[in-house]
């Protein structure tokens, strides 16, 4: 457990628009948080092992050391147990329906991680509130200096579905690549499909299965066409032993696609 900073934002060059998230990667846990799961120790280690995506931190670094340009990063140090930044904070959450909302109630196996009569309002406002605050700074600054910004959100996910999945039975390609109808154009599309299909093959990158979406701060989120996005979820697989092993040679080609990729945004007018 730790009382490290919640977040860091590691600056890029100078003009350029891109930034990696990396909101899911940390098994970080502050001990006043630790206090409110009801998990025994074992347990919560198994969950994190669940929950993290592991790695995806120091793959987004390697990117960043490959790419020509070195795109900005805004690092999330804290585990989504904490709260889970790219959840929305209210009604309009659809993983409310699983106990997995900004604030989680219930683990991957649906199982109780908090008592039910939890308040969240606390921990939106310590964490969840200074974030989104953070994240959305942190794009207008590329807003400022670029004048767009393109937001490359960095997950992974486990080559079987979890009990908390809403849509675990569609497939799970090596990459699966989340779009949104307003913030995601085609040619931020293409330009992901092209580099991380000459890694793992054309036939290895799906579009929005068996997850959709991507982040987008609130005060941009379907208004402000600057603002583009792409998720990228990565099947643990095909980098690392599941679950919550370590890293394997796969991080490395994967972090050559993510690195190329940022290459292309640079000249790349998307948005």
């Amino acid at each position: 457990m730790s009382d490290q900073r919640p977040f860091t934002l590691v600056p890029g060059a100078a003009g350029l628009p891109v930034l990696l998230h990396v909101p899911h990667g940390s098994r970080d846990i502050p001990r006043q948080v630790r206090e409110g799961i009801s998990l025994d120790d074992a347990a919560l280690e198994r969950e994190l092992d669940h929950i993290t995506d592991a790695h995806t931190a120091e793959l987004a670094a390697a990117a960043a050391k490959l790419a020509p340009v070195a795109p900005w990063r805004f690092v999330n140090n804290l585990s989504r147990l904490v709260v889970d930044p790219e959840r929305f904070p209210d009604e309009r959450e659809k993983m409310l329906a699983v106990g997995m909302g900004a604030v989680y109630t219930r683990t991957t196996h649906r199982e109780p991680l908090r008592p039910p009569e939890t308040d969240p309002g606390p921990l939106l406002e310590a964490y969840f509130h200074p974030y989104a605050d953070a994240m959305t700074a942190a794009v207008e600054s590329r807003l400022a200096a670029a004048g767009r910004a393109v937001i490359i959100d960095v997950h992974s996910y486990p080559t079987a579905p979890l009990p908390y999945e809403l849509h675990g039975t569609g497939p799970r390609p090596p990459v699966c690549l989340g779009t949104d109808p307003f913030h995601t154009p085609p040619e931020l599309l293409a330009a992901a499909e092209a580099a991380f299909g000459g890694r793992v093959g054309r036939g290895g990158v799906g579009r929005d299965t068996p997850f959709a979406g991507t982040y987008v701060p609130l005060r941009h989120y379907g208004t402000d066409r600057r603002v583009t996005a792409l998720m990228i979820e990565i099947r643990r697989d095909t980098y690392m032993s599941e679950p919550g092993g370590p890293a394997g040679p796969g991080l490395d080609l994967l972090a050559g696609a993510l690195a190329e990729l940022v290459g292309a945004l640079e000249v790349l007018e998307v948005g």
